[in-house]
């Protein structure tokens, strides 16, 4: 797989396979559920994979030049306008004095929404049981960071970062304001920041249709064009055996983000699957339409025995 964290209803922000309870509706993902970008994580929940950082709180550091060039209800999706790759729309805009974070270390990263009257906006409705989802990702998609972050008074947000490594960075925002003249739309922002060092590029590994993670297996079935709405599936299996034990997260049995290659549109879904309790599982059903040709970096989040789990791979899109 909003793009954090009212994790929503599927909604879609930008290109969000929804967007925090919406389906976010990117640069390249959407769901059928209106799986567009979106942001969604959660303060203090995020979790980490072999070749990426993860966050536990929101922290995250727009360069404060906005740059736009890199980029609830399962079953539901919610599509806002856009890709998530610019700082402004509709008169919103997110803000920030952060332009690099340190490496190696956590950090804190402060940001503002700000409204079309030019002040910070500190009214938000809940998405996937979050006001705000916090996505961060390193230009070669990896360093996923999924968290929510924690606000002020006057309304400005904290996410605190895991460790970044060298490299440019993006920055995701997806949020809902409850009032205003964006009331009830869903919105994905971003903003690129730079990590200073020596920053060498990760390949983005080949497309595959599984992946394990924390003795996992996790396998998606589903062929998708972009522009077209095809159903995806997502399988959990631990030692060969189907799991059943999925627990809730966000509001839903999976988080899904996705981010396109080459100019990191983040996209966000949910599955369609009923949450029923701490059962779910061993299949998740999507609806997803990818606006976006080519390849899309997918982190499946789930969890089981009250840890989360992270697993990445690459889907391609004709």
């Amino acid at each position: 797989m909003t793009s954090t964290s009212r994790t929503s209803p599927t909604r879609t922000s930008p290109t969000r396979l929804t967007a925090h309870g919406r389906t976010l509706a990117t640069a390249g993902v959407a769901t059928v559920l209106a799986l567009t970008l979106a942001a969604c994580a959660s303060s203090g929940d995020s979790s980490g994979m072999p070749g990426m950082d993860h966050g536990a709180k929101a922290s995250a550091s727009p360069s404060p030049t906005a740059s736009h060039a890199m980029d609830s209800m399962p079953g539901m999706a919610h599509m806002a306008d856009g890709n998530g790759l610019s700082d402004t729309q509709d008169g919103y805009r997110l803000t920030s004095k952060d332009a690099t974070l340190p490496s190696g270390e956590q950090a804190a990263y402060r940001f503002t929404v700000t409204g079309p009257d030019g002040r910070p906006v500190t009214d938000f409705a809940v998405d996937q049981t979050k006001r705000m989802h916090f996505y961060a990702i390193r230009s070669d998609l990896t360093g996923f960071q999924h968290i929510h972050p924690t606000p002020a008074a006057d309304g400005t947000w904290s996410a605190d970062l895991a460790s970044l490594r060298p490299g440019s960075w993006r920055m995701f925002t997806s949020f809902t304001p409850a009032t205003g003249a964006g009331k009830g739309k869903d919105f994905v922002l971003s903003r690129t920041l730079t990590v200073p060092g020596d920053a060498r590029k990760t390949s983005l590994p080949a497309p595959a249709g599984s992946t394990r993670v924390d003795g996992y297996t996790v396998t998606l079935k589903g062929q998708l064009m972009a522009g077209m709405a095809h159903p995806l599936t997502v399988s959990v299996a631990k030692d060969g055996k189907p799991v059943t034990d999925l627990e809730p997260y966000l509001d839903t049995y999976a988080h899904l983000t996705a981010f396109h290659e080459g100019d990191a549109a983040f996209a966000h879904l949910h599955p369609t699957t009923e949450v029923t309790g701490d059962h779910g599982g061993p299949e998740l059903n999507f609806q997803a339409e990818l606006p976006t040709s080519g390849n899309w970096r997918l982190f499946l989040q789930f969890r089981t025995g009250g840890k989360l789990h992270t697993a990445a791979l690459t889907l391609h899109v004709g």
